[in-house]
């Protein structure tokens, strides 16, 4: 039952993430770049300010796999990097971080562009 539990918080909170983003689509002029820049700083300031790291503690993977949650992902890596080797740290920190997440991005991105065929709209 507990399993059951923690995938309904994931869902709830992931879900409500996603349903901020709906709206500022539908009722906003910002574009979904924009929106995805927003949402990356948003996880980024939250994390800063110690509000993120609970609802991650609370979510799981409904507050990491978020867009939200690569902001945090960062700023926890910048945090990491900073206390064990500095400012060097501190610039390289998010990107060691962050480097499975941008890897996993890049190969499956060219394994589907390798099995699709681009077609006109």
């Amino acid at each position: 039952m507990e399993i059951f539990y923690n995938c309904l918080k994931a869902f709830i909170v992931g879900g409500a993430i996603c349903l901020v983003g709906q709206i500022l689509i539908d009722f906003t002029k910002l574009t979904p770049a924009r929106i995805l820049v927003a949402y990356v700083t948003a996880g980024v300031i939250l994390t800063a300010i110690g509000l993120y790291e609970p609802l991650v503690e609370f979510a799981g993977a409904g507050a990491t796999v978020p867009l939200t949650g690569f902001g945090y992902t960062l700023a926890k890596g910048v945090q990491k990097g900073l206390e064990e080797y500095g400012l060097l740290g501190a610039l390289t920190g998010g990107v060691t971080a962050t480097s499975a997440g941008i890897t996993a991005a890049i190969v499956f991105s060219y394994v589907v562009s390798l099995v699709s065929r681009s077609g006109s709209k």
